[in-house]
């Protein structure tokens, strides 16, 4: 049995649960979320939050247990409160604006860059140079932020490129630096 997934998922005041058959929707201020929980996992719903339970002990169930307790979790998390990801725009004169819902990119190419909105997130830019992601959904949140950050990639010599707020990289050390310690 998962630890994890026989927690109880507690729920906030403004948030409201409806299980049909093997559907749950979640429903919050923020937004709403549905999930189809696969056969051999039963959903109950009590005055104090929602329990999920295997039905057998078969290997399969129990290993998806505890992954549909913590995206239930993470569902009900979202539609109160965001999900966001904070990414940095790193660079002389790279930056970032807003362009209606899009996003347009300034990166050292011959040309801007624009990232079409995705439904389901919204984009924030704080100053020229940070972008806040946010969504009720965390998986997409990543995934989009992570597209994002792929526009253009860290530089492992210089540190250029789009990175996550708070990222810590490895500089390597250039030609120079590797030249001047053999010689030493």
């Amino acid at each position: 049995m998962s630890k994890i997934g026989q927690k109880l998922i507690s729920l906030p005041e403004n948030v409201t649960v409806t299980i049909a058959k093997k559907q749950i929707t979640i429903k919050g201020p923020e937004g709403e979320m549905q999930f189809r929980v696969p056969p051999g996992i039963h959903l109950e719903k009590n005055e104090s939050g929602v329990i999920l339970k295997t039905q057998s002990e078969e290997k399969k169930i129990k290993s998806i247990h505890g992954l549909y307790r913590q995206l239930i979790y993470n569902a009900v998390t979202g539609v109160v409160k965001p999900w966001e990801k904070r990414l940095e725009v790193v660079g002389t004169g790279f930056n970032v604006k807003s362009q209606g819902e899009d996003l347009m990119f300034k990166l050292g190419f011959s040309h801007p860059i624009v990232f079409k909105k995705v439904d389901g997130i919204r984009f924030k830019v704080e100053g020229n140079t940070k972008v806040i992601v946010s969504g009720i959904d965390k998986q997409l949140v990543g995934q989009v932020a992570y597209q994002i950050k792929l526009l253009r990639k860290p530089d492992a010599y210089k540190g250029k490129g789009i990175r996550y707020e708070g990222e810590i990289l490895r500089i390597k050390p250039g030609k120079k630096a590797k030249v001047a310690g053999a010689v030493a």
